[in-house]
Parts: structure tokens; C-alpha cells; sequence
């Protein structure tokens, strides 16, 4: 009797383990290489979380580790994610030279147009042509950033000429071989270790988009501001938001569902969006500080973009079935253009 109690027992605790085990949320490490007053951190990556512990109910939690406190270097923060390192991970294909050959074909000169439009184009194209890139990762985003703009130390570039044999920083591949075609020194390094090099001199100026400039302060390191863009931006570059395939697999189908649902096409735009008040903010608060804010005159802009256009030749060559892939990207940038 006492036997047969046992077993009851025993079972009864079995089937109320699973039950148990279900209401514990599920924690997702979230690594990032910006500080939490960046606006990654606070208009995109925070707002995301939130969406997803709501509509799951808190059954999702994200714990955030910013300015790359989980560890490593910038550039390791796509192999942390597929390694499992992380969990989910925002970071830029740029940094990891050579990893993206396709995809990078949205950060070729003159490309990109408006920003909300260029990232749905982003997101097709990866889709089709170019998952290859993400094995072992689950997109949930992929998007591109506003328009770079030039930030210098001590000198007003309004030139080709002025330009010349000054070094800068460069965001990636594709951005060191733009600034070479324009007669610029590329210097690529990752946004974190750019400050350190503006203050030591090291370089003379950066690309970056204005949204970076509060977090890194430029704008207390640099001087002058150089905006290149018409109804095409100079550069930009291409970012990604991935989360480790087997950490999604791992989720039960309605959780998946949650990611599923702020994922794609529209969260890549909406992602994008989130950055354009900062743009506009971190702009403002320049001019506001007396820091010299001009652009680049359309008939010179007219001479960068024919030296630059060497940039997608090459491109075009090194890539197998290069013209047809910069076809279809130009083509779906024209398509969700405003």
C-alpha cells in the first residue's frame, strides 16, 4: 500500500516539474558593443525586449550586456552569437571583413536611399541571395543606417584636394576602399576604439552617421562636420540584429511565434527609424556646441561620386554573379524608395 502511495506521489510530482519548469521565463542574453545611453541601447534594443516579453506574456526576458561587458571585441560579436556565446546580438557585417561579400553590397557608394526603404530592400535581398552569411544565426533584422557623415579634428574639408592623404576613420571593407577612391587614408577600426584615436591624433577624421557622435563624443573631438548625400547617401552601412539558431530552436512553437512576429522586413524598418531622431538630435547638439556644420557643394559631390564609382566596378568583378546581385539590390532599393 504504502508502495502504491509512493508511486503516485512520485508521479504526480513528475507531471507537476514540467509545469513549473514552463513558468521560469527564458532568459536571452543580449550583447552589444555601445554604451546604454547609446541610442541602440535605448531606441531600439530596450524598445525591442519589451515587445517581446509583452507579447510573451514575460515568458521572454532579455538581460542586456552593452559596451561588450559579456566580452570580446566588437569584431567577435558575430561569431559570439553563433558560438552561443550569446544569445542574440546586435552588431555590423562590416567588422568582420570578408564574412559578407553579398550582402555588403547595400554599402557601396552612392547606393543606398532613404533609410526606412533601403532596409525592407535589405531584408529581400538577404533573404534570397544571401542567407548563406548566416548560417548558424536566425536574422531577426537587418537594416541600414542613416547617411555617414565626415567628422574632422582641425580641418574644413570641402575638396577632393582637401581630402587628400588625410587619414580617416573607415566603418568597413567597402568603406576603406571608398575613402581610398577619394584620395583619403583609411584607417578601419570599430566605432568603440574611434575617440581614442580622434584625441591621440591617430586619425584626423571619421565616417560615422550623426547618431553616433553623443555616445563617442566627436563632437567635443572633432571640429568640422562634412555631410555628403543627395537623393543617394555617400555610404552607409548595413547592420544586422541575429539571434543564435539553436537558442531559437530550442523555444517552444508560441515563443518562437513571438520572435517569429518581431522579426522581418517591417521590424527592419521600424529598427532603422528608431536611430533618425537621433540623427537629428546629435546634429543640433553639434551646431548648438559652435562646431562647424556644412555640406559638401553638389558640383563637387558630382566629382566624389565619379572617383568612388571604381568601388562597385571592383565589387562587381570580385563577387560571382556580381552585376546581377548589384542589379536586383538597386533595383529593390528603387522599389521601397519613397
Amino acid at each position: 500500500m504504502r508502495l502504491k502511495q509512493t508511486l503516485i506521489a512520485t508521479a504526480l510530482l513528475g507531471l507537476a516539474l514540467p509545469a513549473t519548469a514552463q513558468n521560469e521565463p527564458i532568459v536571452l542574453k543580449l550583447a552589444h558593443s555601445l554604451p546604454p545611453i547609446s541610442a541602440a541601447h535605448t531606441k531600439f534594443i530596450v524598445p525591442w525586449c519589451e515587445k517581446i516579453e509583452a507579447a510573451s506574456q514575460q515568458r521572454l526576458k532579455c538581460q542586456i550586456y552593452p559596451a561588450m561587458s559579456l566580452g570580446g571585441a566588437p569584431a567577435q560579436l558575430f561569431q559570439q552569437v553563433r558560438d552561443g556565446v550569446s544569445d542574440i546580438t546586435w552588431t555590423l557585417p562590416g567588422w568582420t571583413a570578408g564574412r559578407f561579400p553579398v550582402s555588403e553590397v547595400f554599402e557601396l557608394p552612392f547606393f543606398t536611399a532613404d533609410r526606412e526603404g533601403s532596409s525592407r530592400a535589405l531584408w529581400d535581398f538577404v533573404q534570397k541571395n544571401a542567407m548563406s552569411e548566416f548560417a548558424g544565426v536566425k536574422p531577426i533584422a537587418t537594416w541600414v543606417t542613416g547617411p555617414y557623415v565626415f567628422h574632422f579634428r582641425d580641418k574644413e574639408v570641402k575638396t577632393l584636394a582637401d581630402l587628400k592623404g588625410m587619414k580617416v576613420r573607415a566603418p568597413s571593407r567597402l568603406g576603406n576602399k571608398l575613402l581610398a577612391s577619394l584620395g583619403a587614408v583609411p584607417v578601419g577600426m570599430p566605432v568603440p576604439q574611434m575617440p581614442e584615436s580622434l584625441a591621440k591624433g591617430v586619425i584626423e577624421g571619421a565616417l560615422v552617421p550623426w547618431e553616433v557622435v553623443p555616445p563617442t563624443k566627436t563632437h567635443e573631438l572633432t571640429k568640422f562636420h562634412a555631410e555628403v548625400a543627395n537623393e543617394r547617401m555617400m555610404t552607409a552601412a548595413t547592420m544586422i540584429f541575429v539571434m543564435n539558431q539553436k537558442k531559437y530552436d530550442s523555444l517552444p512553437a508560441d515563443l518562437k511565434k513571438v520572435i517569429d512576429d518581431n522579426s522581418g522586413r517591417d521590424t527592419s524598418a521600424w529598427v532603422s527609424a528608431q536611430f533618425a531622431p537621433s540623427d537629428v538630435a546629435a546634429r543640433e547638439m553639434t551646431v548648438a556646441r559652435g562646431n562647424t556644420v556644412y555640406a559638401i557643394p553638389q558640383d563637387e559631390l558630382a566629382k566624389w561620386d565619379a572617383a568612388s564609382r571604381v568601388v562597385t566596378e571592383e565589387w562587381i568583378k570580385e563577387v560571382a554573379d556580381g552585376q546581377r546581385l548589384h542589379d536586383e539590390a538597386a533595383a529593390l532599393v528603387k522599389q521601397y524608395s519613397k
